[in-house]
């Protein structure tokens, strides 16, 4: 009798074992957790999110354990870091059905490594009312940016542990050519342009809008629609005339990301990371993704907030496929040319 119940017990520990789903993402995932508990309830599981910091720090993590995977779903890995999630193989096979609802600009990979899940397009965003108070007139170009009254009001986010800071590399890259670039980002360093680990430091520490010094801050095409829905008073039915802030289009600052989710090599969790994958591409969640994550559902015919009249989608000039082949290597060389140089 009593082996028998020893028996049960360790059956009933490992159903409970296999109805947990851990799903680690980018430290700006957000979901409505009634959409999770009803993605659990179908599923009789429980999902855990383990939030892994910006994307480029989750990938590098994802690699350093892939023969002890921290999880069984990645999600927030985009399209200028898939090249090297490929290279690394920490990534299963899966195409879903609901991406034959997403526009072929959008699809990461044929595959399905990555399952296209929002876009957005990383770009310089400025503080209208310093601007304002200081009289002083915009950069029109990235030349202009790298100049000292322009780059000393300037952060970003490093290319080395941000996808942001990745993206905008890559997009400087594209524009100006390797050498260009390293001499670009030389001269407005050497003008005062601040670097920070991750997106969240430049735009909640650093930015003027938070309380920071920097009235040019890089960040996503979307964020004046953010400023306007979460100030104080918003109203929905009463849209102000403009957002606080406002894109800073310079030609080749601006990048298109993809941002994907995929299952991980190694989980014993295949099927249930399956319908995850689906519930991500769902009606339900690629309408709730625009307010929460400030992007752009990939599910084409998704329905916006009126608030995302503040957001704007620009001609971003098309990448070479030379710039996007190896971004790691792109890193390496800005540490080595651009970081460390003296």
């Amino acid at each position: 009798m009593r082996k028998i119940l020893c028996s049960a017990l360790l059956m009933l520990g490992a159903a409970s074992a296999q109805s947990t789903l851990t799903v680690i993402t980018h430290d700006s995932f957000s979901v409505d957790k009634k959409l999770i508990a009803q993605f659990e309830a179908a599923n009789k599981a429980r999902v855990r999110f383990v939030k892994g910091g910006d994307a480029g720090e989750l990938l590098s993590r994802l690699i350093l354990t892939r023969r002890a995977p921290v999880a069984d779903v990645v999600y927030g890995l985009d399209n200028s870091l898939l090249a090297r999630a490929r290279t690394a193989g920490i990534l299963e096979a899966y195409k879903s059905p609901a991406q034959s609802a997403v526009a072929a600009r959008y699809r990461l990979d044929d595959a399905g490594l990555l399952n296209p899940v929002d876009y957005g397009y990383v770009a310089l965003n400025y503080d209208r009312a310093y601007f304002q108070k200081a009289g002083l007139a915009l950069p029109e170009s990235l030349d202009d940016l790298k100049k000292p009254e322009y780059a000393r009001l300037t952060v970003v986010s490093s290319p080395a542990t941000s996808s942001p800071g990745l993206a905008f590399l890559l997009a400087t890259v594209n524009h100006y050519g390797e050498a260009g670039a390293w001499a670009w980002w030389k001269a407005a360093r050497a003008g005062g342009m601040k670097v920070t680990r991750g997106w969240s430091d430049s735009y909640y520490k650093e930015f003027s809008r938070n309380g920071g010094k920097y009235p040019i801050v890089l960040s996503y095409a979307s964020s004046p629609a953010a400023e306007v829905f979460y100030a104080d008073g918003f109203d929905p039915k009463k849209l102000p005339a403009q957002s606080p802030t406002a894109n800073l289009f310079l030609p080749g600052s601006t990048y298109l990301q993809i941002e994907g989710v995929g299952i991980l090599k190694g989980t014993k969790q295949a099927a249930l990371a399956r319908k995850f994958v689906d519930f991500m591409l769902s009606a339900p969640v690629q309408a709730d993704i625009p307010t929460r994550m400030w992007v752009y559902p990939a599910v084409s015919g998704t329905k916006l907030d009126p608030v995302y009249r503040f957001a704007q989608q620009p001609d971003v000039k098309a990448v070479a496929p030379s710039v996007t082949a190896n971004p790691q290597r792109l890193v390496d060389a800005w540490i080595t040319q651009v970081l460390r140089a003296r």
